[in-house]
This record gives structure tokens, sequence and C-alpha cells, in this order.
């Protein structure tokens, strides 16, 4: 069984700036514990021969054609738009003026 200490729990979280308990704190270093030992068990596992992999899936480059389409023009993008100047949408501003 993996030894996860209560230090290293709460140094972990204070990197992580999180606030945890003392409650919290045991029971993090058990849930660790707990997904430490389930990884562990890979080890056990005979891989003599396995050829290592990326990803269980022998996928490619999974992309749609890349093909030319028509678009519509800056007039047809701008005339359902309830505010345009110059050729652009114009949307409330969102910073002060000081």
């Amino acid at each position: 069984m993996a030894e996860i200490t209560k230090e290293q729990v709460e140094h972990v979280a204070h990197l992580a700036r999180l606030a945890v308990t003392e409650e919290e704190v045991e029971h993090l270093a058990e849930d660790l514990r707990a997904i430490i030992d389930y990884a562990e068990q890979l080890n056990e596992l005979d891989t003599e021969g396995i050829e290592p992999t990326t990803h269980v899936l022998d996928l490619k480059n999974i992309m749609r054609k890349d093909e030319a389409k028509e678009w519509i023009t800056q007039g047809d993008a701008l005339r359902n738009a309830p505010d345009h100047k110059d050729g652009q949408f114009r949307v409330p501003s969102i910073m002060a003026d000081n």
C-alpha cells in the first residue's frame, strides 16, 4: 500500500491554493492511497512482448476534407446585425473610460 502522508496532502493543497480542513486532509490522503494502490495493480500485468501505444485505437488525422466553400459577403453578414458601422459589428463597450 502506498503511503501518502497528511503533510504531502497539505503541501499539494497549498500548491493548488486550496483551503482544506483536517478532516478533508485525512479523507484526501485515504482517497489518494486507494488511487495509487489501484494504479499499482498495472505493475502486476505481464506486458512482455506488448508494443507501447499512445492510443488504444489506431486513429490517424480524423479530419474533414479541406474544400473551398462559398461564403456570405460582408454586407450579408452585417445585414442582421443590430448595430454596425464602417463594415464592422458594433457592440457595447465593456471598458470604462477613466
